[in-house]
């Protein structure tokens, strides 16, 4: 377990020498990334060397118990051949290398367990790293939004002045003046610009014009049955004949002369 204590304690040295004298905290933010994995790369080899032992161990304990395995059989043989005396020493040998694979499944136990807690610690810093990561770039926007309300409260103080303000009024009004200069200049050269009086008479054509459209419709409606012929359109339409009822006005008026010619007869 020292050796994460080591790396935990050179990592925090590194995070805090960069926190301390990072200006750019994304190049921070990256360095302390590339620390975290090579620790964690380093931290790897450890634990390959460390389950590395743990097998060797497991090794000689096995082999320990294949040789009491096969002094146990020479004693068997040596006992069948009646020779107790190589039979007796096979026993020992046997005896010294039980003592000598329990003391080895002992460590082998030990170091098993530790093998174990040194995996999950590299789990636990691989799992860190990831997390890390992430916590990356959400702490990245995190400065980046920082730095743009900076800005934009830099701004707004700077455009707090009145003077800012008062400049953007004098250009709005000097817009404004040249726009009713433009209509002025506009209105003057309509005015007095060419002949007026064919001006008149012009406006004075288009109305008529207009009036003679309006009867030439009237006229096609009343054709078409849309006006009937007693309507007051109709009655507007034949205004213009009311002229014609001159002459009849005229033999009204010889009629009412006949009785005075014939009294003066």
């Amino acid at each position: 377990m020292g050796i994460f204590d080591r790396f935990s304690s050179l990592l925090k040295s590194n995070i805090n020498d960069l926190i301390n004298s990072a200006e750019d905290p994304e190049k921070m933010l990256n360095q302390i990334i590339i620390d975290m994995r090579d620790q964690l790369v380093k931290a790897k080899q450890q634990v390959a060397s460390a389950i590395a032992d743990e097998k060797r161990l497991r090794d000689q304990a096995d082999g320990e118990i294949r040789q009491a395995q096969d002094w146990e059989q020479k004693a068997m043989l040596a006992i069948q051949q009646g020779r107790d005396d190589l039979a007796k020493q096979a026993l020992v040998r046997h005896t010294e290398h039980v003592e000598h694979a329990r003391q080895l499944e002992d460590t082998w136990g030990r170091h098993r367990h530790d093998t174990e807690a040194l995996k999950n610690s590299l789990r636990d810093l691989n799992d860190r790293i990831e997390e890390a990561k992430r916590k990356k770039n959400l702490l990245l926007a995190r400065q980046r939004r920082a730095q743009a309300q900076k800005r934009i409260s830099e701004t707004m103080s700077s455009l707090s002045e009145r003077s800012a303000f008062e400049a953007f009024a004098r250009m709005e009004e000097r817009i404004e003046q040249s726009e009713r200069q433009i209509r002025a200049s506009a209105e003057i050269d309509e005015e007095f610009s060419g002949d007026r009086l064919s001006a008149d008479f012009k406006a004075l054509e288009a109305g008529a014009s207009g009036a003679n459209a309006e009867m030439q419709l009237l006229a096609l409606k009343q054709k078409m049955g849309v006006l009937p012929a007693g309507s007051p359109a109709a009655n507007r339409q034949l205004k213009p004949g009311e002229g014609k009822a001159a002459p009849a006005d005229a033999e009204e008026a010889e009629v009412e002369e006949l009785p005075d010619q014939a009294t003066n007869s």
